[in-house]
């Protein structure tokens, strides 16, 4: 039988696993039993010393990567991560997700991508890990894991909605008493026996809630677990100094993911006709008239509309992903702009300049639109930029020339670089080009990439 830390790092047993590590210090130590477990893991690659892990450190860290590129390497090869699939790697893998939890709860902030990304890899872990062990352990496992999850409060439904709304799940997949969801077959029985008079109960729980529900909710238990973990050590950071060894490990977290995910990013649309439009500081010689007239000051009647709806979108999309259009990908702000440091001291500034350039001043006599502002950044409807309030409401994206000559006429005074442009983001993207192929850019437009780059300059 599979250990039940192999899928529940958060067990009573899994606990007990992290209070048998000897100091911390341990974690950076050379060692000789995982590198055991690893080469002698049927199928792993070892040619390639990278995936190769010596210490705890490094199998944490590798635990990082293999979710990054498991999720965005097309020519991803299972093999040179098949140690995590090991049932031998379980105890040095509970360890693992514990001082994981820990460094990345010290160092970033709730709700952030790092913990995001941390709770989501933890899903596909356990995902992977259920289809890789035979059916007889798996089934055992879900049942022993699920039955000690199960002690607590009823489940309601809405615990499931995200599940719902990625079609993982159908609302008619469930079967609900008083809005609680129903997994425990002696409950399934008791509640609803008497209304099989043909046909076995058990048999029926067999058919509604197959193994397919339970590992699916047996997973957002989990994931949701990790979560309040995570967030319990986050709440007693004020009263306990975190342990040097993982204030280290934060440190190298936090260069490993930025590295990581680097290689991958699509935030800029390729090819077309002016090459790939990349993210980089933004270059008002480049803005088209409506976006010019708006950030010189609009006249009371039409402030609204052109600093929440035209300017807050276009510059936000301009300066963070310009090629949105290209792209069937939903995007947040905080996937580019990791820690907010271009939204809070480059785009926000610019949309509050060109406010207070408003007659009268748009924010003297409409305050409100401040936090119009943020909700049409994704932040919901708050008076700060929060990556906790991220999702609340979605990123606006740009409004199409058609619906600014619509809506705001007096805005749109077309030249001749408007001909055979749809919509703001073109028009700038074109600029560029046209600025760059006749070495009209200022030198400073080098800057490229996310905010922890962008944050340097």
């Amino acid at each position: 039988m599979v250990l039940v830390s192999y899928l529940n790092p958060l067990s009573q047993e899994g606990r007990n696993i992290v209070r048998g590590l000897g100091g911390l210090e341990e974690i950076y130590s050379h060692n000789d039993d995982l590198m055991d477990i690893v080469i002698h893991t049927n199928r792993q690659t070892i040619s390639n010393q990278e995936v190769v892990p010596e210490t705890l450190v490094d199998l944490a860290l590798n635990r990082i990567k293999w979710y990054i590129e498991r999720k965005n390497n097309k020519d991803f090869n299972p093999n040179d991560y098949a140690y995590f699939f090991n049932e031998r790697i379980a105890e040095y893998d509970t360890i693992v997700f514990h001082i994981l939890a820990q460094a990345i709860a010290n160092k970033f902030r709730p709700g952030s991508r790092e913990v995001k990304l941390f709770v989501e890899s933890q899903g596909l872990m356990i995902e992977d890990r259920l289809i890789k062990l035979p059916l007889s352990e798996r089934k055992e496992a879900v049942e022993e894991i699920l039955s000690d999850l199960l002690i607590q409060d009823g489940i309601e439904w809405s615990f499931l909605k995200d599940l719902v709304a990625t079609k993982k799940l159908s609302l008619t997949d469930l079967v609900l008493q008083n809005g609680e969801i129903v997994l425990d077959r002696e409950e399934f029985v008791y509640s609803f026996g008497d209304e099989f008079s043909d046909r076995s109960p058990d048999r029926i729980y067999d058919i509604l809630i197959g193994d397919n529900l339970r590992e699916l909710i047996l997973t957002k238990l989990l994931m949701q677990n990790t979560e309040n973990y995570i967030k319990s050590i986050q709440d007693q950071l004020a009263i306990v100094e975190m342990h040097p060894a993982i204030v280290e490990l934060g440190e190298m977290l936090d260069e490993t993911i930025t590295e990581s995910l680097a290689k991958y990013s699509t935030y800029y649309a390729s090819g077309g006709a002016y090459g790939n439009m990349e993210i980089g500081k933004l270059i008002r010689e480049a803005f088209p008239p409506c976006i010019e007239n708006t950030v010189n000051g609009v006249s009371s009647g039409g402030r609204n509309d052109a600093i929440v709806l035209l300017l807050t979108s276009f510059v936000s999309y301009a300066r963070l992903y310009p090629g949105i259009f290209g792209s069937d990908r939903t995007v947040k702000v905080s996937d580019i702009d990791t820690n907010l440091n271009i939204t809070l001291n480059e785009i926000l500034p610019l949309i509050f300049e060109a406010a207070d350039n408003c007659t009268p001043p748009l924010f003297e006599d409409q305050p409100q639109e401040k936090i119009n502002i943020i909700s049409k950044l994704g932040f919901g409807m708050h008076e700060e930029v929060s990556l906790e309030n991220e999702g609340e409401t979605k990123w606006y994206t740009p409004m199409s020339c058609e619906k600014i000559k619509m809506h705001l006429p007096h805005l749109c005074k077309e030249n001749k670089d408007c001909a055979k442009i749809n919509n703001p983001l073109s028009y700038y993207s074109r600029k560029k080009w046209i600025m760059s192929k006749n070495g009209e850019l200022p030198s400073d437009d080098s800057s490229k990439g996310d905010s922890k780059t962008d944050s340097k300059e």
